[in-house]
């Protein structure tokens, strides 16, 4: 690359990621355009195992005091950061899946009589209730925390544009119009937000910000 690439993240990202990109020889723009809060909520000792699609449902059910009782409890839950947080604190996950659909059809195929409690945020997809109502899995929701849009104008004349979800991809689009720019995105679900609005998508292989970056840094290394 001759001239910097000029990069806009649409959340901030942690040194050594932004590290990444400037020792790549990137200029980088960034911005949180979404905001998450945790919830209070009371937890059902019912059910026999616990289902998360994320680190930000995890969070929120571990400042939970009753949550260090349920580690005999099966876990369920979507990415393998969502998985090692969940490890760290000493539960134990039965199955973990890249993306919701996955884990649905393992649930439905091997864990049909499990009663499950889905810890989830306020935007949550009907990916995995629509397959639970359908294979007639009992299940309760606990909104453990909620996603917040925080919109802002940028003026950054960016080339590309690192999304990492659907709502924030919602927020950036508020204040902001998507033309030429290249859209790494961290996942199908993620994509599937802007196939109306661009075909210059490119989805990480794995759903993290790391890899996204890494998607980034090879794109425009292989460009002339």
């Amino acid at each position: 690359m001759s001239e910097k690439i000029r990069i806009l993240s649409t959340k901030k990202l942690l040194q050594n990621q932004k590290q990444f990109l400037l020792n790549a020889n990137f200029s980088v723009i960034e911005a949180d355009f979404i905001t998450t809060k945790a919830k209070e909520f009371t937890i059902n000792f019912d059910s026999s195992s616990l289902l998360f699609t994320s680190q930000n449902a995890v969070k929120s059910f571990l400042e939970n005091k009753k949550s260090k009782d349920l580690k005999d409890k099966k876990i369920f839950c979507v990415g393998q950061k969502t998985k090692a947080l969940l490890e760290q604190n000493g539960f134990k996950v039965v199955a973990s899946r890249e993306y919701a659909s996955e884990l649905a059809e393992i649930i439905v195929n091997d864990f049909k009589n499990e009663t499950i409690t889905f810890f989830c945020g306020n935007l949550r997809r009907e990916t995995l209730p629509e397959a639970f109502r359908k294979a007639n899995i009992s299940f309760e929701e606990i909104e453990a925390y909620e996603t917040i849009l925080t919109p802002q104008k940028t003026n950054s004349g960016a080339d590309a544009i690192l999304f990492f979800s659907p709502s924030g991809i919602e927020s950036y689009l508020k204040d902001n119009k998507i033309t030429g720019e290249k859209c790494f995105c961290i996942g199908t679900t993620t994509a599937e937000a802007l196939q109306e609005i661009t075909e210059n998508i490119i989805i990480a292989q794995q759903q993290t910000v790391e890899n996204v970056i890494v998607q980034a840094i090879n794109f425009y290394s292989k460009t002339p």
